[in-house]
Order: structure tokens, then sequence, then C-alpha cells
């Protein structure tokens, strides 16, 4: 019998499995650009553990092995900021990044007041892309990050259903 993926709040013990985490799972989006200085790759140790104290993060556990994370904030006009969804090679294509994206929802929306979502990706990475269309989140512009890679910004209403039920 299998272990279950486990969705919690992420402590400060979990902030180096977590890095070591995002490390591994930005190396294909630093592949498909050809920079291996984006952003999730120099990240420091210390500037996610300010992460893990000011924002929501959330981690996927099986085990005792953190298999997934993503991150939360709000800006100040009530917007809930998702970013860093990562889950490790082995385990994606299953739903977890789908989960994990729904646990940064509800506690932006149950925990920060968010009323609306936005998070962005890379330009072509379209496995990002199609999880996020599939979550209800529509194209709203693109930006160039800091690291140069052209960004496509995502947003959806936090009361946007995920799929619609019939009777």
């Amino acid at each position: 019998m299998g272990m279950s993926v486990i969705i919690s709040a992420a402590t400060a013990q979990d902030a180096e499995e977590v890095l070591k985490l995002q490390y591994l799972c930005f190396q294909s989006e630093a592949e498909l650009y050809g920079n291996y200085r984006i952003d999730p790759l120099v990240q420091s140790l210390d500037s996610l553990r300010a992460e893990i104290a000011t924002q929501l993060v959330f981690v996927a556990r099986l085990g005792d092995e953190v298999v997934g994370s993503v991150r939360g904030s709000t800006d100040q006009d009530g917007t809930g900021q998702i970013g860093r969804l990562c889950v490790h090679p082995r385990l994606q294509g299953h739903g977890l990044g789908a989960r994990l994206l729904r646990a940064a929802e509800s506690g932006l929306a149950d925990e920060r007041a968010a009323t609306r979502f936005r998070l962005q990706t890379g330009h072509r990475s379209e496995s990002n892309l199609r999880l996020y269309r599939r979550a209800g989140y529509a194209q709203v512009g693109n930006e160039t990050g800091r690291d140069g890679v052209r960004m496509i910004l995502l947003e959806k209403d936090a009361a946007a259903p995920d799929y619609v039920a019939s009777a």
C-alpha cells in the first residue's frame, strides 16, 4: 500500500528541502530558456526563510520527503500572488500541481482575504500554461522578468469556479 501525499503549511525547518526541490524542479525551465540564472535557481536560503516567515508557503509531503511546494502573498489591492509552484519530476503529471495551486488559492482567500489571484510563467512553459488555464486562469499580459525571461501573466477572480456542475 502506497503513502498519500499530504499538503500542509511549510515551517522554517522545511526551508532547505524546499530550496533543494526548487533547484531540482526549475532545471527544466532553465534548460527551456537557455538561462541558468532564472530567479528560482539563484534564490538564497535566507531569502526563502524570509518568505516562509511572511508568506503563505505550502509543501506537499510524501512521508517525510518534501515533493512539492507553492508560495502565495497578497498585494495592497487584495490580489493573491502565487509563485514558485513546483512538483518533484517523478511525481509530475498526477495532479499534485493542481492540488498545490488550490491550496494556495484557498489559503490566500481564507487567510489573506484575496479577491483575485495572479501568477506568471515563462512563455515557453506549455505544461504550466495548460495547468493554469485548466484551473480557470486567463492571460492578462506579459512582461520580461529580472532574469530576462518573457513571462505570461495570468489572473482569475477568487470566486471563479474551477469547474461547472450541472444537475
